[in-house]
């Protein structure tokens, strides 16, 4: 049979071939991406990406870096079109109506905290030496935190070191070096060469109080710090990267594995009345400090394995189910309806 009912017969079998193989290349394709999750273990960004319930105030928006650019969204459409601005940073925080951020250093050039106001326009600046790592914003505006990596570039290790200030951005007085302040320990001021302060958190209340990590002799531990006099009182142990609360009952933070940075750490949360410890049910490793949405709702960043970072959510009371938050973003904040917004 050698006519058109040949060659018709031929040319579906090859359609019918191209097909399959089209198919079976799309299931590998398939299969590979959710064999590579983000770094929350076994979670998978797309079947995670499903709406959940609404989180932070109505009429929010999410205020995140995108591919380093200062950017907002609808916090209650996070994966909606974003509004990026030019400004760039290496981390960033808004809160009060002031935004912190931290320029990546160039060949020439320190990194600086930048301090912007409603309207993107700068503040003021200050040069600062080392890897831009952490920063804050007091929930009023006023003050601002940061730490930079001075030696070394991860807390996994005993082998790095961090300088952690905080300026007053009514006074434009700074603290260059929170390692200044007497650390007190069960009631005793302490005084050790190797300290290091980092991830500062403020209290709503007073502005001057505020959260740190202190680490010195391999025990890292959560200080409360009092700006007025200088002084970081420890209150507990093994309590990385905090952020408060809004209602100022808990700090979030990363805790690490067994003790050990090196296995990873957790994100967890801490009742500063009872000290009781409670893992959110984000199985990851959480190498970053955690924001809070509203006073139930956690957000921080995970990194997939192409070294993209995403938002991602989870209950602060250990319940419910990790969802990513806003993909291709790190560092989020939350703004407030009906308010200015720097770089908006």
């Amino acid at each position: 049979m050698n006519g058109p009912a040949q060659r018709t017969k031929v040319l579906v079998m090859a359609v019918a071939t191209a097909l399959l193989a089209a198919l079976a290349c799309a299931a590998v394709l398939i299969g590979r991406d959710r064999a590579e999750p983000a770094p929350g273990e076994g979670t998978d960004p797309v079947a995670a990406a499903s709406p959940g319930p609404a989180v932070g105030p109505p009429g929010a928006r999410l205020r995140v870096l995108s591919n380093g650019l200062l950017s907002t969204v609808a916090l209650a459409d996070p994966t909606g079109a974003r509004a990026v601005t030019e400004r760039r940073c290496d981390r960033a925080y808004t809160a009060g109506g002031t935004t912190a951020c931290l320029t990546p250093a160039g060949a020439l050039s320190a990194p600086r905290l930048l301090v912007l106001d409603e309207a993107g326009r700068e503040r003021s600046r200050l040069d600062l030496t080392g890897l831009p790592n952490r920063t804050r914003v007091s929930a009023d505006g006023r003050m601002v935190g940061w730490t930079l990596f001075v030696g070394g570039d991860s807390y996994a290790g005993g082998g790095f070191s961090t300088r952690t200030g905080i300026l007053d951005t009514r006074t434009g007085r700074a603290v260059r070096s929170l390692e200044e302040f007497t650390v007190i320990r069960d009631g005793r001021p302490r005084r050790a060469v190797d300290t290091n302060v980092w991830g500062v958190t403020f209290s709503a209340r007073d502005s001057s109080r505020f959260y740190a990590t202190v680490a010195s002799g391999g025990v890292r531990s959560l200080a409360e710090g009092d700006l007025r006099a200088r002084t970081l009182r420890v209150l507990d142990d093994g309590v990385e990267c905090p952020s408060l609360s809004p209602d100022g009952t808990r700090i979030a933070f990363k805790q690490a594995v067994d003790g050990d940075p090196a296995k990873g750490w957790r994100l967890t949360v801490l009742d500063l009345d009872t000290l009781r410890r409670t893992a959110t049910t984000e199985s990851g490793s959480v190498d970053d400090q955690a924001a809070w949405l509203d006073d139930r709702t956690l957000a921080y960043s995970l990194q997939r394995g192409d070294g993209t970072n995403d938002v991602w959510t989870v209950p602060a009371d250990g319940t419910g189910t990790p969802r990513l938050l806003a993909p291709g973003a790190n560092s989020p904040a939350v703004l407030p309806a009906g308010r200015g917004t720097s770089g908006d």
